[in-house]
């Protein structure tokens, strides 16, 4: 199908009274919007038509459904006071905006080149990102809400599969909370993984509700690893990166600087 032809039917499907929806073709995009909030939520529909040329209609339905529920969010008043343990880190891309659509500074820090933490209240079937607005407006320090939100991810399940391939083995954590990704910034689980490992300790981050530890003994762990990451990474919702990094000392570092330390084979 036609990204032209794609675009209305994702049209058709997301007419709603008092919405407006403008097409960027530059971009190829939706910006649907409310009129009555003046706010709106950006659909990219590229890697959807992509989806949808594969069968994964379940998928696009789910992009349809996030962009009803995060219109519905945004008419909702939101406060941090009384929601202290709904708040979490969130992972997004290094070039993911500092800023809302009407100017308001997110609360964020630098994790690597790659990445960046967010913060977010958690609303129900969706989350909201704190700006330094609402933290003002709620009473509360950024120290306090970064020091919540640490505290919050780290009281979150674990819940683990793991996988073998070529010698080497994987372990996939996926809750389906919306927080998958952000529990690489709890110490105590790098920590717990690192025990685990006899090979070297990688992980891949390839999109929000998506985490990937691998315990890396042959050269076949690398490239099986780089290739999960980036087909997981234009299978998500919200991607991240598709590059893995290794695990050293708790720090992350991307797989290709640190490529040359590649374990030998037994016949190398």
């Amino acid at each position: 199908m036609e990204l032209q032809a794609f675009r209305k039917k994702i049209e058709k499907k997301l007419e709603r009274d008092g919405w407006t929806i403008r097409y960027d073709y530059k971009e190829g995009t939706l910006r649907i919007e409310d009129e009555a909030i003046n706010k709106g939520v950006t659909l990219a529909l590229k890697p959807l038509l992509a989806k949808w040329e594969r069968k994964e209609y379940a998928a696009v339905e789910e992009a349809i459904r996030h962009v009803e529920i995060g219109l519905a969010s945004m008419a909702k008043s939101v406060t941090l006071s009384g929601n202290e343990k709904r708040i979490f880190p969130v992972i997004r891309a290094a070039s993911f905006p500092a800023e809302t659509k009407d100017g308001k500074q997110l609360v964020f820090d630098e994790h690597t080149a790659e990445t960046r933490i967010y913060y977010a209240v958690d609303l129900g079937e969706t989350y909201t990102l704190i700006d330094q607005n609402l933290v003002e407006e709620s009473g509360m320090t950024v120290s306090r809400l970064k020091e919540m939100a640490q505290f919050n991810v780290r009281s979150l399940p674990q819940p683990i599969k793991q996988d073998k391939v070529a010698g080497n083995d994987f372990y996939f954590l996926s809750a389906k909370d919306g927080y998958d990704a952000s529990r690489i910034l709890d110490q105590s689980l790098l920590e717990k993984m690192a025990a685990k490992v006899n090979g070297e300790l990688a992980v891949a981050i390839p999109h929000q509700d998506a985490l990937i530890f691998a315990d890396l003994k042959n050269d076949t762990g690398y490239d099986v690893l780089a290739q999960m990451a980036l087909q997981f990474f234009g299978q998500g919702r919200v991607p991240v990166t598709a590059l893995p990094f290794m695990v050293e000392e708790g720090a992350l570092e991307p797989v290709f600087i640190l490529a040359q330390k590649k374990p030998k084979g037994p016949s190398q």
